[in-house]
């Protein structure tokens, strides 16, 4: 079982606490995380892409001209896809991207993450994460405190104060522990875990 230093807010040691060696010690699988990762990534494409086929388009009806006699090359109709302002042939039309990975595999990816975290030394725990104002400054010190630059704050329940004063902070992602995934963990430099937290990640990992 690993042991990380529990800090406060100050960066002063308040304590230890001791990580579920099958969530937070895994060999990191690359192909595992790219995977999950390509799944999130997938889901979160809008697929509304849409272009009108020759059916579709306004216009059409009448023949052009003649069969035969003009010259020209014969046309049947102005939604032809050669014509200009006609309808477009194998375009994109609404689509969903989604694709399935087994729940185990995800799992699997979500504690993947945060042992690469751990190993790298980028994993912070912290004893508590409130903010009594909404003040983007007061954030920022706290950040610079901890020798954060960039980081995916976790926390036990929503703090709208919290929430607001990192929002207009590059760099900087405040999330409930339900809503920690693999994509934002890797996106971020570092990991910061409020205590309450880790041992619901460990459950959500171990379930």
């Amino acid at each position: 079982m690993s042991t990380v230093d529990i800090y406060n807010t100050k960066k002063e040691k308040v304590g230890e606490i001791g990580l579920n060696e099958k969530v937070f010690d895994l060999e990191v699988k690359e192909h595992v995380l790219h995977e999950v990762v390509r799944m999130q990534r997938a889901a979160r494409r809008a697929g509304t892409a849409s272009t009108k086929t020759r059916v579709e388009v306004r216009g059409g009806g009448a023949k052009p001209w003649r069969q035969k006699g003009t010259g020209r090359a014969r046309a049947g109709s102005r939604r032809s896809p050669l014509w200009r302002g006609g309808g477009v042939t194998f375009g994109p039309k609404p689509r969903s991207y989604d694709f399935k990975v087994n729940k185990k595999v995800k799992k699997q990816a979500l504690a993947m993450a945060m042992s690469a975290r751990l190993q790298e030394g980028n994993l912070v725990v912290l004893d508590d994460f409130t903010m009594d104002a909404i003040k983007t400054k007061d954030f920022v010190g706290i950040m610079n405190t901890l020798e954060v630059d960039n980081g995916l704050i976790v926390i036990a329940d929503t703090n709208a104060n919290l929430d607001k004063s990192s929002r207009n902070v590059n760099g900087f992602k405040v999330l409930p522990v339900e809503g920690v995934n693999v994509y934002d963990i890797l996106l971020h430099k570092k990991l910061v875990l409020v205590q309450p937290v880790v041992e619901g990640l460990e459950k959500r990992c171990l379930a």
